[in-house]
């Protein structure tokens, strides 16, 4: 429930407050003094989109904030948003700027999407555009379903998954068959690609080991000069006795050391050290000796290399930069030709797919349209009852139901609210056959109907008795009044015999300082909302006349 509805700046408003409370609230005023903008600043509360134009002149910004009353459940699911709740209640707040607007919950800025699914879910708003959508088949869709009540709404709930799930494997199946050649295509260049490396048989790194033999074999007659070279350093050479190697050099450091470590043991660590010198040393040797064995010339080798290196480079040019990648690239198209091969299979299954949710929406759409059908004969008997005391005994309302030409997110039906004023007239569609009083009617018939078992909403209507008056005023009057026994109801209105029903009375008034004008709203009470309804009714609210013309309807709807 609202509490409190505050509005800073908004169009000729400045600054009001409103506390509407549960039961009726009416909200009245002169025309031009604003009171409209008691709706237009739920409504951005309930996310309708900012117009920067709606801001006042003179400010920076326009600001709504309202003041909610709601329950643990409620509140525990605003938590999750980051909203705060503060003794059972939430501030909604709505900030429009010339170039941006924002929207709050509890605090937490929130994105306007979130924003307007909360508040919606507690307020329904009824304006002009309202009257504009109850003319289109949608909207009128959405009443009908409204009132066919949680039966329909399971069928339909399970009715849109399944239609989902077909829309999205005709999609897929779609794309199968629309890029079948595509797919054969790239089938045969994968398998191409694979059988060529599957002749080759790359090994991993395979190219980086030839290379290095590659290497190692066109220089065979310089490594063995320089093998040769380092083992004469370390070993000497049998043909040359004066030149000292390496090996000898360090067996006579061992030989002068030898003696003197018996007369200094403090030289021992180093005499191991020239032990463990020769041992490196002729373990060097040994190795280059061995290295030196090896090396031969193989030019039939470095032929075969040259010819398995050219087989390589092939599937290097087209497949990677390096062995090891064109090894990755035919592990991919591997899995992508399983892919592809399975194509076809996936191809039957979703057509076997598609032809059952097919068979099961169809089963399902007629079970809704049933639903619908019963739930539009109801509605509409409860609703021409509601005209008959709204000064339309004589008119028609139908919900015509007829079937699509296909199946659609919300079965196989089209509704057209067909509407006729006086007996003998053929029923046309709503939106063009009724006038905006006689729409009024009709829709706020519609709302006292299907709020019969809805309970805790906030409900507004703004200007819903346009083109009434006199009896049929009390009617609209009565029925909100009734509505307001189950929902609050807040309702901008011009007519006495609406706003006497009213548990609380708001009047919006203006001023002009000559340069700007603005409204305010207070709420009357007593003697005062005398003087108002008189003045509504069009007396003078200081004459007794009218005085004593309001009172009377005050104790009339009271009685």
């Amino acid at each position: 429930m609202l509490a409190e509805l505050r509005i800073a700046d908004l169009g000729v408003i400045g600054e009001a407050t409103i506390e509407p409370g549960p039961g009726f609230t009416a909200v009245t005023g002169e025309t031009g003094a604003g009171k409209t903008m008691i709706v237009t600043g739920l409504a951005l509360l309930a996310g309708a989109k900012a117009d920067p134009k709606l801001v006042r002149n003179g400010a920076s910004r326009a600001l709504v904030e309202g003041r909610w009353k709601v329950g643990p459940e409620t509140a525990a699911e605003l938590a999750e948003l980051g909203a705060e709740t503060e003794d059972g209640e939430v501030l909604v707040s709505r900030q429009v700027g010339a170039n941006r607007s924002r929207m709050s919950v509890g605090g937490a800025q929130v994105p306007l999407g979130t924003g307007s699914a909360v508040v919606g879910e507690w307020a329904t708003i009824h304006g002009q555009s309202e009257q504009i959508r109850l003319g289109s088949p949608e909207r009128q869709l959405e009443v009908l379903d409204r009132y066919a009540g949680p039966a329909l709404a399971a069928e339909l709930a399970d009715y849109r998954l399944e239609y989902a799930t077909r829309k999205a494997a005709a999609s897929e199946l779609s794309e199968l068959t629309t890029q079948s050649q595509a797919r054969a295509r790239e089938l045969d260049l994968l398998r191409f690609g694979l059988d060529e490396i599957a002749t080759v048989d790359p090994q991993p790194a395979e190219d980086v080991v030839l290379a290095t033999e590659t290497v190692r074999l066109q220089a065979v007659d310089d490594l063995r000069l320089a093998a040769h070279a380092a083992l004469t350093a370390l070993a000497g050479d049998e043909d040359d006795y004066e030149t000292p190697d390496a090996l000898g050099l360090v067996g006579v450091a061992r030989k002068a050391l030898g003696p003197a470590v018996e007369k200094d043991p403090t030289l021992s660590p180093l005499a191991e050290q020239l032990e463990g010198a020769a041992a490196a040393l002729a373990d060097v040797a040994s190795g280059i000796a061995s290295y030196a064995a090896g090396l031969d010339a193989d030019p039939l080798r470095l032929e075969w290399i040259a010819g398995r290196r050219a087989e390589l480079g092939h599937l290097t040019r087209k497949y990677g930069d390096t062995v090891d990648e064109v090894l990755a690239w035919a592990a991919e198209a591997v899995t992508r030709v399983m892919q592809l091969d399975a194509g076809d299979t996936r191809i039957e299954a979703l057509r076997a797919q598609v032809a059952a949710l097919d068979e099961r929406l169809v089963a399902a759409a007629a079970r809704i349209t049933a639903l619908r059908t019963a739930a539009a004969t109801q509605l509409a008997g409860l609703v021409a009852g509601e005209l008959v005391a709204l000064a339309m005994p004589r008119s028609r309302l139908v919900f015509d139901l007829t079937p699509s030409a296909e199946l659609g997110p919300n079965g196989a039906d089209q509704v057209n609210l067909l509407f006729s004023a006086n007996p003998g007239s053929t029923p046309g569609p709503l939106g063009r056959v009724a006038s905006g009083g006689e729409l009024s009617r009709v829709r706020l018939a519609l709302e006292v109907v299907l709020a019969t078992e809805a309970s805790g909403e906030t409900f507004v209507f703004d200007e819903v008795d346009a083109g009434v008056g006199g009896a049929v005023a009390l009617e609209i009057g009565r029925r909100l009044a009734r509505l307001a026994e189950r929902s609050q109801v807040i309702v901008v209105t011009h007519l006495a015999q609406v706003a006497v029903f009213a548990d609380r009375h708001y009047v919006v008034s203006k001023s002009d300082d000559g340069s700007v004008t603005t409204s305010g709203v207070r709420l009357v009470e007593a003697d005062e909302r005398v003087e108002v309804l008189a003045r509504m009714m069009g007396g003078l609210d200081s004459s007794d006349s009218a005085l004593a013309h309001a009172r009377d309807l005050l104790a009339s709807v009271a009685g």
